[in-house]
């Protein structure tokens, strides 16, 4: 059966209770992909929380957590299955010294010896309750296994030629993320529901700082966000996300600042901004104004 829960608005509480905020957008997107059920296209800029929805989503559902991280060169069997060979081989040679004569036989490709990835992981763990399956960062891997994943969306199966085909009980409920370093096929798109991951407002990201972060003072956490919100505003190679605003508020509170002075922004800038460039263009052009 799907979980249990029935309102978008259900849904927002119970992911808040998990230090999530998602606005109404974000949840009823949720909320179909969860019911539908139909994979989630989350796209956004890198930082905006995306990744974490997932967490979030399972610890809220009470369901377990499949990741699939993609990369460069990720193949199909990577993310189905392989088998334990140095198990097989022990296997293998503990029956023939048991039958010197001739060998017993002994099943080498059975349950035993499997080593589930975290496709085949999803459709097991998926029997009366759907996991939640993150393919994280789908963009990263090339189009041959983006075509593969269009198949395995589509018919969520996995066939194991010795062992026969593995379905779930219930469809996983499928997000998968991109941070748009190359576009993705249409064919991949009409499959899944879409959603656009912005950065959180002012007053969102405000918000997520208390709640995460709740002993930063108020008035550093403001001065903390807008400074971080200003950054993003720069070219920066990598702008910073809401993971570097929790880190700069608790970073400056931890030094026993209360306050966001230019001096406690420079000596603490590389909390929040993560490259030699980028740091070099901020102290340059930007960091006198920073606590303004």
């Amino acid at each position: 059966m799907n979980p249990v829960v029935s309102t978008v608005q259900e849904l927002q509480q119970r992911l808040a209770r998990c230090r999530y905020l998602a606005d109404d957008g974000l949840a009823t997107a949720l909320f179909l992909a969860a019911r539908l059920p139909q994979p989630l296209l989350l796209e956004g800029e890198p930082g905006a929380g995306k990744t974490e929805l997932a967490r979030a989503l399972a610890t809220a559902l009470e369901v377990p957590l499949v990741r699939l991280q993609c990369y460069e060169g990720l193949d199909s069997r990577e993310a189905l299955y392989d088998w334990n060979y140095l198990g097989q081989l022990l296997a293998l040679r503990q029956a023939e010294s048991r039958e010197p004569a001739g060998g017993s036989e002994v099943s080498l490709f059975s349950r035993q010896f499997l080593c589930p990835g975290p496709l085949l992981r999803a459709l097991q763990l998926s029997e009366e309750r759907p996991a939640v399956l993150l393919i994280d960062e789908v963009d990263r891997a090339d189009e041959a296994f983006e075509a593969f994943l269009l198949e395995f969306l589509s018919d969520f199966a996995i066939t194991i030629p010795e062992l026969g085909t593995v379905r779930a009980g219930v469809p996983p409920i499928v997000i998968l993320t991109s941070n748009r370093t190359r576009e993705l096929h249409d064919a991949l798109k009409r499959r899944c529901l879409y959603h656009w991951v912005e950065y959180p407002s002012l007053e969102q990201e405000l918000a997520i700082l208390r709640l995460r972060a709740p002993e930063v003072p108020p008035d550093l956490a403001r001065a903390v966000v807008e400074a971080v919100r200003w950054l993003r505003t720069l070219d920066l190679q990598k702008p910073p996300g809401i993971a570097e605003t929790l880190a700069w508020a608790r970073a400056v509170q931890a030094l026993g600042a209360d306050r966001l002075t230019p001096g406690v922004a420079a000596a603490t800038l590389g909390v929040v901004v993560k490259s030699r460039e980028d740091l070099e263009r901020v102290r340059s052009t930007a960091l006198p104004g920073l606590a303004g």
